[in-house]
């Protein structure tokens, strides 16, 4: 059985306000000229499907063009919703849609969505589990004590224990601890939503999304795909692509992967003002796409943003090299890395002498995590 694995399309997303819609547009076609050429038997998206809950009306319609070409090709095509989707808008006349091959998960209510595909094989156990946290499946678990992620995970997979000698398949959305993240993507505080990989023992294969890098943790069949397009600089030096897996008649998975080329893609150059300003230099550059300038110049330029951009028209991001000290009230090299609450506490104890009390540091981590959800 051949399948395709993709997720975090983010479909209306913006990237330093410029709207990636167009861009997405174009990597969709070359998923459905793929699936032409190999034929899958299947296409999963393991979720974030939208980028935000609400999503806009050209999101709307680029996903029904995308699902209405991969009907037109008689593959079928199973969903499930990310933390930024909103589960009961994505799964909107998802009875009327399983007519035409478009299979998408609802909003978690104790159990999974279980469908059986097959092959020449046999058959195939697929299981959609939609993004979950600890409060989505305690109502569920009333005997059960789930004050982690993992635990809430575990227990939604302990209905759906894979059984000796079948295949199965695992469509999924969290976190999974040894990830390797990039600037793209939302978290809980402190990496409370880590997800440990044992919870997946078991399936043949495992399709992750949340993660925006492509990468396989442990072993080849438990796979983020990453997302199609960069949606940050920190992926700048990321190739992206569209997992194929080909599921084996005993469950082995070989696993490859199809590069995609963006539209546009995003650049980070660093020089001096005029030395990007000079059309030797630009003139080997393709000025389409989308760039993050770092200027080395010890003095601002004036007007540096608009004039860079009548040459750089796609400059989504400006910003100076400098050697910066906290008392500029920028971030040093080590804040960078730090969450909010780590950013928080370093202050607190800078400016009153010493760390927060254990009970300070969960009130605060708590409302952290309640604003990132309420964003979310």
């Amino acid at each position: 059985m051949r399948f395709f694995h993709l997720s975090d399309l983010h479909l209306g997303k913006q990237v330093h306000e410029f709207s990636m819609l167009e861009d997405q547009a174009h990597i969709l076609q070359q998923v459905l000229r793929h699936a032409h050429t190999e034929q899958p038997d299947c296409v999963l998206i393991a979720g974030d499907v939208y980028d935000r809950s609400v999503a806009p009306m050209e999101a709307l319609r680029l996903l029904d063009d995308f699902l209405v070409g991969l009907s037109a090709l008689s593959i079928p095509v199973y969903i499930i919703p990310g933390n930024h989707d909103a589960p009961e808008r994505l799964a909107f006349a998802a009875r009327l849609l399983r007519g035409a091959g478009v299979h998408i998960a609802p909003a978690y209510a104790g159990r999974l969505s279980h469908h059986v595909l097959r092959d020449a094989h046999g058959e195939v156990d697929l299981y959609l589990l939609p993004f979950l946290r600890p409060n989505m499946v305690r109502p569920y678990f009333p005997d059960r004590e789930l004050g982690s992620w993992t635990q809430a995970v575990r227990a939604a997979l302990s209905q759906v224990q894979p059984a000796p000698g079948r295949r199965s398949v695992l469509v999924a959305h969290q976190f999974v601890t040894g990830g390797q993240t990039s600037d793209s993507e939302e978290f809980a505080v402190g990496g409370a939503d880590n997800v440990d990989a044992a919870c997946f023992e078991g399936f043949d294969y495992v399709a992750l999304g949340h993660l925006h890098r492509p990468q396989s943790l442990g072993r080849d069949s438990l796979r983020y795909c990453g997302s199609p397009l960069k949606y940050s600089f920190s992926e700048a030096g990321h190739q992206k692509s569209l997992t194929v897996v080909d599921l084996g008649p005993t469950g082995e998975a070989l696993v490859r992967a199809l590069p995609l080329s963006p539209l546009r893609d995003l650049v980070e150059i660093r020089g001096s003002y005029a030395q990007l300003m000079s059309k030797p230099y630009y003139d080997q550059l393709n000025l389409n796409h989308y760039y993050h300038i770092t200027l080395t110049d010890s003095q601002d330029q004036p007007d540096a943003l608009h004039k860079l951009r009548l040459v750089y028209k796609n400059l989504m991001l400006l910003d100076y090299e400098r050697h910066l000290t906290g008392s500029q009230g920028a971030l040093l090299p080590a804040q960078e890395q730090m969450s909010p609450l780590q950013l928080f506490e370093a202050l607190y104890e800078e400016q009153h002498g010493q760390p927060l009390s254990g009970e300070q540091r969960a009130y605060l981590a708590d409302i952290i995590e309640r604003v990132w959800e309420e964003q979310a």
